[in-house]
C-alpha cells in the first residue's frame, strides 16, 4: 500500500469517529482546496511579471523597505 494509501485509509478512519467540529474543520479545508486557485485566474502578463519579481528577489536585486517608506513618505501620511 502506498504511503498516500494508507494516509487516506487513516484519515477515513479518523473521521467515522470524529466529532462534529472536526468534521466540519475538514469540511472546509476540502472546500477552499476544491476552489479555483487565484493564480489561474491572473493574465499571462501578471504572472510573467511576478515570476520576474521573485527572480530578482532571489537574486538580491532588492529596494529595502526602509528606502522604499523614505521615498514614498509623502503619500503615506
Amino acid at each position: 500500500m502506498t504511503e498516500i494509501a494508507l494516509l487516506k485509509k487513516q484519515v477515513k478512519k479518523y473521521l467515522d469517529t470524529a466529532d462534529e467540529k472536526v468534521v466540519k474543520m475538514v469540511h472546509a479545508m476540502l472546500e477552499v482546496n476544491a476552489e479555483k486557485d487565484w493564480w489561474d485566474a491572473l493574465p499571462k502578463s501578471a504572472k510573467t511579471s511576478i515570476a520576474k519579481g521573485l527572480k530578482e528577489a532571489e537574486s538580491g536585486k532588492v529596494t529595502p523597505h526602509k528606502e522604499v517608506m523614505k521615498k514614498y513618505k509623502k503619500w503615506l501620511s
